[in-house]
């Protein structure tokens, strides 16, 4: 249980970075509500699951080898603090945007859908850290422990997208810079401590 729980935990801290998806969201929930939020958020998320299972599928009778861990350990490590870094410093640039414009629930569903997908970085940050969650996991767990870990990083990215259409839409009239800046600043070093992590169990792959 507490495995499930961590692992929802690095769900959540892959998704809470304000980034291309995040902003997104602010804007239409902002301007359009909660749905538009949510189903932006939903189809860019559902990118994130079709990498998944890409990675998942296409790697995971490799991991065995010493070769392929200290691999994904050492991109996991390179990824997570990269990204959680780059959240530190960005945590007090943080704008809004107000464009007026009216869009329906699936045009917001396809522009998350297409933002993602189109996103060169996408792919590759799933295969570090997705890759690196498998290399942890392969060697000493069964088919049914890498699903319930799989299905707990998901759960943590379907709750944050959850959790920003209703902050950009129910208690958009709280929302403030310092708030989103916060948020930046926590998931940053959180990323930066999974960081750590996967790059110490490579050091101890490669000793």
């Amino acid at each position: 249980m507490g495995s499930f729980f961590s692992y929802m935990i690095l769900g959540l801290s892959l998704a809470a970075p304000i980034g291309p998806i995040n902003a997104a969201q602010l804007d239409k929930g902002i301007k359009h509500g909660f749905l538009h939020a949510w189903f932006l958020g939903i189809g860019a998320t559902l990118v994130d699951a079709l990498y998944m299972m890409v990675v998942y599928f296409g790697s995971v009778h490799l991991l065995n080898s010493e070769f392929m861990k200290t691999l994904l350990f050492s991109f996991g490590c390179f990824v997570l603090i990269y990204t959680g870094i780059e959240g530190l410093v960005t945590a007090k640039t943080i704008t809004e945007t107000r464009k007026t414009s009216g869009e329906s629930i699936l045009k917001c569903f396809a522009s998350g859908f297409l933002l993602s997908l189109t996103n060169p970085l996408t792919i590759l940050f799933w295969l570090g850290i997705y890759g690196s969650v498998l290399a942890k996991t392969a060697a000493t767990s069964t088919v049914q422990d890498l699903l319930i870990s799989s299905c707990a990083i998901f759960a943590g990215i379907l709750i944050w997208d959850v959790t920003m259409a209703a902050l950009s839409s129910t208690f958009r009239r709280y929302l403030s810079l310092k708030l989103l800046t916060l948020v930046s600043i926590v998931s940053g070093l959180s990323l930066i401590g999974f960081g750590v992590y996967f790059g110490v169990q490579a050091y101890e792959l490669l000793t």
